[in-house]
């Protein structure tokens, strides 16, 4: 399958996911004006994608500097799809955050509570 490439703007974030490589990525700022459009394309690639492969190992990387409430709800949203996939895969998400950026580290730990995923915090 083709890998999504969304290139980041300065309101949104750069989306690389590639199912072939087993990575998909989130990186920069998450605040767009609608949100909801935004990850519409994710969320339908990743229902193609996730659906078509089985006993993949997949990494989510979020190295996201900052996003906003619209954003985080849609976050959310990506890592609740991606647990309806973790019994025919190896699905885990690596979390990274600057160093001093508590309110990122906050934010993934709160995710990492209700999901059944497996978080990895990466302090850079």
């Amino acid at each position: 399958m083709e890998a999504l490439i969304i290139n980041k703007t300065e309101d949104t974030p750069q989306v690389e996911f590639d199912v072939n490589k087993g990575v998909f990525l989130i990186s920069g700022r998450s605040l767009p004006e609608n949100a909801i459009d935004f990850y519409r394309p994710v969320f339908s690639w990743v229902e193609e994608a996730m659906q078509s492969i089985s006993g993949k190992t997949i990494i989510v990387e979020i190295k996201l500097e900052y996003f906003n409430t619209a954003s985080s709800k849609q976050i959310a949203k990506l890592f609740l799809q991606l647990e309806n996939f973790i019994e025919k895969n190896n699905i885990s998400i690596k979390w990274f955050y600057e160093k001093e950026d508590n309110d990122m580290l906050i934010s993934g730990t709160q995710y990492a509570k209700f999901l059944n995923l497996k978080f990895d915090f990466i302090e850079y």
